[in-house]
């Protein structure tokens, strides 16, 4: 699959870690902090040629961050990063007492239960996690004029930034596809916010 660099402005990538056993069984996956597989490996080594083949400069970011995890930080490197910071808020939303269930046990207590549009108990709020997005892009925005910024985080909480990138409500993160070691990139349009891509999978090669 051919890649087309995207345009020459500076912007937000976001890549998502890649597979654990946790994320290859669909549990839910926060606070756990669980090594990538091999397969994950690959994929975040694969997400790295794409990342390069997108932002289509020699130049490195200006700032990569990563969630602390170590699925995170292990996929930041393997895609050729030198990781400037471990920050917080880019950790996985909270799940508390789901952590490590899957959707369909979830509902045998909760029938219909998504993240999106119940609560976890024990764990984080909508309204905590947007907090929390809107808090770290925020430091973001101050950053671009400088260059490119690359996070490096999870499934449901990089659904959520694209969606606060966008002035959307977290529930509207459900509309937004990640995969594991996929690619988003936002940017803006004559001042206007944007995806400019998203779910960029790790190429074949």
């Amino acid at each position: 699959m051919a890649v087309e660099p995207v345009e020459s402005a500076a912007a937000v990538y976001i890549l998502r870690h890649g597979e654990t056993q946790w994320s290859n069984s669909g549990q839910h996956t926060g606070v756990t902090d669980i090594p990538l597989t091999e397969n994950g490996e690959q994929q975040a080594r694969r997400a790295g040629l794409v990342m390069s083949t997108l932002r289509g400069s020699a130049v490195p970011p200006y700032r990569v961050f990563t969630s602390p995890r170590q699925r995170a930080v292990r996929t930041a490197e393997l895609a050729g990063f030198t990781v400037d910071e471990k920050v917080e808020e880019l950790a996985e939303w909270d799940y508390g007492d789901y952590e490590g269930m899957t959707t369909a046990q979830i509902r045998e207590e909760v029938p219909g239960w998504t993240v999106w549009t119940h609560p976890s108990r024990g764990g984080e709020g909508a309204d905590q996690v947007s907090d929390r997005a809107d808090a770290l892009l925020a430091r973001v925005r101050e950053l671009l004029p400088c260059g490119d910024v690359v996070l490096v985080g999870h499934g449901h909480f990089s659904r959520v930034l694209i969606a606060r990138w966008l002035g959307m409500p977290v529930t509207s993160g459900v509309h937004f596809g990640l995969g594991p070691a996929g690619t988003a990139v936002l940017d803006h349009e004559r001042g206007e916010p944007r995806v400019n891509r998203l779910n960029v999978p790790p190429l074949d090669v």
